[in-house]
């Protein structure tokens, strides 16, 4: 059996093809993404191509392909139905080897894969399921026609992956053509936001004063002055931390800000003072509706403030938020009569747009909120 299709080619695993995929599971991204046993031995890779894919294709459970070049038959990497069940539904599996990325492989590999599925095999669904965080298989999903549905509990787990995955369907009529761009393309606001929360969360710099602030992920040496910072009143009386708060709260928080990263939902940053020391936190969320819109939150530690920092922070942030992420409108909110926070928009340069009456919830009731915005050409 073998497809050719759009300038790949899919044909079963031979023994042969051992070494190639020996060498390609060494791969770190490979081997953080899947479940490929690690260390991933010659011997792990003779038994894939010969007895695991074998058995999947006599006993009907699977349709494993290796993706080659149709010209010189290198291998590129791998793409296939992973299971197929008696109701007619089957799951994609891929992995692109290292060294044939970033040419649309496995895109095009998963589409020629979904034709054959629907057409010969008369399957009615296929499922695509990738541990949140992975963006590269989010991206090729959505290019190859998926919609992704939303999120659920993993059943295997990568080792040291999170336990979340996301789940995506296609259905018959909905695989783009060959050498269509299809849906999520080169240069899409999709693609864009994949490369970047696809890598570890940047560090971003501004200048306050005579020194240099970081924007970095949150670290262990944060967490005892994020406790005091949210244990002050004027913290706990502008925004919605919790109260008591301690050091599990903290915790919490920490872990929840690389939730939203590897989702994609959001950046937090903590904002270091040139000695490296916390100076306090800063959110950038993106709108769940409207891919151009984000709004911002921060808090600023008792001992950095009346310092300009938070400023020059928010203003870096925006700065990243328009130009990596695309983004055009960026709110910032506070409740009516928080001037500290007010006079760290305006000087970033947000403009005040008026009072948003009930406009958020706070500890158990409905505030008024002054609104503003920064808008990309503000800062052209």
């Amino acid at each position: 059996m073998e497809i050719i299709e759009d300038g790949v080619l899919l044909r079963p695993w031979r023994e042969a093809d051992a070494d190639a995929v020996h060498r390609a599971c060494q791969d770190p991204d490979i081997q953080r993404w899947t479940t490929v046993p690690r260390p991933y031995l010659p011997e792990h890779a003779h038994g894939f191509v010969t007895e695991l894919s074998g058995r999947a294709w006599a006993e009907g459970t699977g349709a494993p392909f290796a993706v080659c070049d149709p010209a010189s038959g290198e291998l590129l990497g791998s793409c296939g139905l992973i299971s197929i069940d008696g109701d007619g539904t089957g799951e994609v599996g891929y992995w692109t080897a290292p060294w044939a990325r970033g040419r649309g492989v496995t895109v095009r590999a998963t589409r020629a894969l979904a034709r054959w599925s629907f057409e010969t095999l008369g399957l009615r669904r296929l499922l695509w399921q990738a541990e949140v965080g992975n963006h590269a298989s989010r991206l090729v999903a959505l290019r190859a026609g998926f919609r992704i549905d939303g999120r659920l509990r993993l059943a295997r787990p990568a080792p040291d992956g999170g336990p979340d995955g996301w789940v995506g369907s296609l259905l018959p009529g909905e695989v783009p053509e060959p050498g269509s761009t299809g849906p999520a393309g080169p240069g899409t606001l999709v693609a864009r936001r994949a490369a970047v929360f696809g890598r570890p969360q940047p560090t971003l710099f501004a200048t306050a004063g005579a020194g240099e602030l970081r924007l970095r992920p949150m670290e262990e040496q944060d967490l005892d002055t994020v406790v005091g910072t949210c244990r002050d009143p004027e913290t706990i009386r502008w925004t919605t931390v919790p109260d008591p708060y301690d050091h599990a709260d903290a915790r919490w928080y920490q872990n929840h800000c690389r939730e939203l990263w590897a989702r994609g939902d959001a950046a937090c940053f903590a904002i270091a003072d040139p000695d490296d020391r916390y100076a306090g936190s800063i959110d950038l969320r993106l709108s769940p509706s409207d891919p151009l819109l984000a709004d911002v939150g921060f808090m600023t530690a008792p001992t950095a403030r009346g310092r300009g920092l938070m400023p020059a922070a928010l203003l870096a942030l925006s700065a990243w938020g328009f130009t990596a992420l695309g983004l055009a409108r960026i709110e910032w909110k506070a409740h009516v009569g928080n001037v500290a926070s007010r006079r760290v928009a305006e000087k970033a340069g947000f403009t005040f747009e008026g009072i948003a009456r009930g406009g958020v919830p706070h500890r158990g009731e409905r505030v008024d909120v002054w609104v503003a915005a920064l808008l990309a050409e503000d800062l052209a």
